[in-house]
């Protein structure tokens, strides 16, 4: 969007309105001599030193008078328009640093490294601010600024009280808590409008969703005895192999600003890591297998902060039961592990091919197999006991192949 800001530069004129008639705002520090008759000479306007501002005309006297001469022949009147919104508002940086106040905060942040605002106030807020930054400190207020998109209704079209399509979010956060409203807000890429139909509020029916399934899987992940060891099962080490892509990627994005695209890859392997990884090594976890457990809980740590910036509550709930501390103040993960060698998709695949050929059979998942055989690519067979333990497969074989498929089972129907 950094045309908008430059057509707006590029067109500007000389005649910049500075002062707006409102009742409320900051004053214009000005005041102006009244000759003898009374009439204002606003040619010979009084203005005030640096060192007495911040000053109101309209009950402070001009320097030289006392209050007594204010509206009286040649006295002084005080100037009762206020400074435009953006007089004050390119400030901003400036007062949330403490300019003035507290140099040591203000050599601390400024110049910051984001701001966030909306589209419609790029030729306004972000030049005023952008313009008085040059003018006081010779420098622009900040690195990057992250430009929102409109909230539209189901029409498309924005959300405005003027419009009166305004939907409050209070009922919302009460019937879908507070991290389904912040899911629903992180979905949506800086730059785009996001559409919200409070009739069918789908996205943050699936954030709900999945803050839910974050305290339901930690609680299955804790539950698991055992002490934590060395991760040496194949698949253990690729499932950590495979987040240790997934933190990489979601850093990079949120080092762009594209939180939605960090949610997007955390929230895809945290379904596979629920779905599938954890099927599968539940067996092993169960007799306390200390690869399996050192990886679940190595994985719920890692995704947990990935997920904290968005699924806020649901996260530093979980987090509370293992660590001091809050998960915000926690360090962001990093997890070295060596290039994925693609077992944990590999085997996900299968298990998908498992559980559609019991359910193509009208059978329980939990339906024994007397024998099934395999397709696929020989790194399968390194996971072929969790691949027997969650299907419950007495004799499991593999073929070689391209594509992974189910070419035979057997089920066992007279002991499910």
């Amino acid at each position: 969007m950094r045309v908008r800001y430059e057509n707006w530069v590029g067109g500007l004129t000389g005649d910049w309105l500075i002062s707006r008639q409102r009742f409320f705002g900051v004053p214009i520090p000005v005041w102006y001599p009244l000759d003898a008759a009374g009439e204002a000479l606003r040619e010979q306007p009084i203005v005030p030193g640096e060192h007495l501002l911040p000053v109101d005309p309209a009950s402070d006297p001009a320097p030289g008078y006392d209050e007594a001469q204010r509206g009286q022949p040649n006295g002084f009147v005080g100037e009762l328009d206020i400074m435009d919104t953006w007089a004050t508002s390119s400030l901003t940086p400036q007062i949330a640093g403490g300019w003035e106040t507290d140099p040591e905060l203000f050599g601390l942040v400024f110049p910051y490294s984001l701001r966030s605002q909306g589209q419609d106030i790029i030729r306004t807020w972000l030049f005023s601010t952008v313009l008085r930054a040059q003018l006081e400190h010779h420098e622009v207020p900040w690195a990057d600024a992250g430009i929102s998109g409109f909230i539209v209704d189901p029409d498309r079209k924005k959300m405005s009280k003027s419009k009166g399509n305004v939907v409050t979010p209070g009922a919302l956060l009460q019937e879908h808590g507070s991290d389904a409203v912040r899911y629903w807000a992180a979905s949506s890429r800086l730059g785009t409008d996001a559409a919200f139909d409070p009739q069918n509020p789908k996205t943050m029916k699936i954030g709900r969703r999945l803050a839910i399934k974050v305290l339901n899987a930690a609680k299955f992940v804790y539950s698991f005895p055992g002490e934590p060891g060395a991760v040496t099962a194949p698949l253990d080490v690729d499932m950590l192999a495979e987040l240790a892509v997934v933190v990489r990627e979601a850093t990079h994005a949120y080092d762009q600003y594209d939180h939605a695209r960090a949610l997007e890859v955390t929230e895809q392997f945290f379904w596979t890591f629920c779905d599938d990884y954890l099927e599968l090594v539940k067996e092993r976890a169960y007799a306390g297998d200390a690869s399996a457990v050192t990886a679940l809980r190595t994985a719920l740590d890692v995704l947990l902060r990935l997920l904290a910036p968005v699924i806020s509550f649901a996260t530093e709930e979980v987090w509370s039961w293992t660590h001091e501390g809050s998960i915000h103040t926690a360090a962001w993960p990093v997890l070295d592990a060596e290039a994925p060698r693609g077992l944990l998709p590999a085997v996900s695949a299968a298990l998908i091919g498992i559980r559609r050929a019991k359910t193509d059979a009208k059978a329980s998942q939990k339906t024994p197999v007397r024998s099934a055989t395999i397709a696929g690519p020989a790194i399968l067979a390194e996971a072929a006991d969790d691949l027997r333990a969650v299907g419950r497969i007495a004799q499991l074989s593999f073929t070689g192949a391209d594509e992974i498929a189910i070419t035979a089972i057997d089920l066992d129907e007279s002991a499910a």
